[in-house]
């Protein structure tokens, strides 16, 4: 399991600052609450090319950085989407994560039952980091 930040303005530590959400504390929710065999949570704050124009606005105005700053990806493995459809699986983890997507500016979760992922890694896939 990783959980991946990326480097570019002070935009998303100064985000993580006024909401106290993180990567980290993303996928220990995750983990806990879904079993999820294996969560990559990328965040996205620093980079404001995600951003639609008026948005990248906002995130340069630091009086509104608090309502429009951070931004995360993320993949999630749990058994728990098993014979889920993918809306089902995305109500899931948004109800998992429901005060922390509500401080936040965007959530993209992609969601795999554990032998999806297997499969998407055999297909060529993205691999996972090596565990620590």
């Amino acid at each position: 399991m990783s959980t991946n930040t990326s480097e570019g303005n002070n935009l998303g530590s100064t985000a993580h600052n006024v909401t106290g959400i993180t990567p980290m504390s993303l996928q220990n929710t995750l983990k806990e609450m879904l079993e999820a065999q294996y969560v990559d949570i990328e965040d996205m704050s620093g980079q404001l090319s995600y951003l639609p124009p008026f948005d990248r606005a906002c995130a340069l105005n630091r009086d509104l950085l608090a309502g429009c700053g951070q931004a995360f990806n993320a993949v999630i493995v749990s058994s728990h989407f098993e014979k889920k459809s993918t809306l089902a699986r995305h109500r899931l983890v948004n109800s998992t994560l429901k005060a922390e997507i509500a401080a936040i500016h965007a959530w993209t979760p992609k969601c795999f039952t554990p032998a999806e992922w297997e499969k998407k890694q055999a297909d060529g896939g993205p691999a996972p980091p090596p565990a620590s």
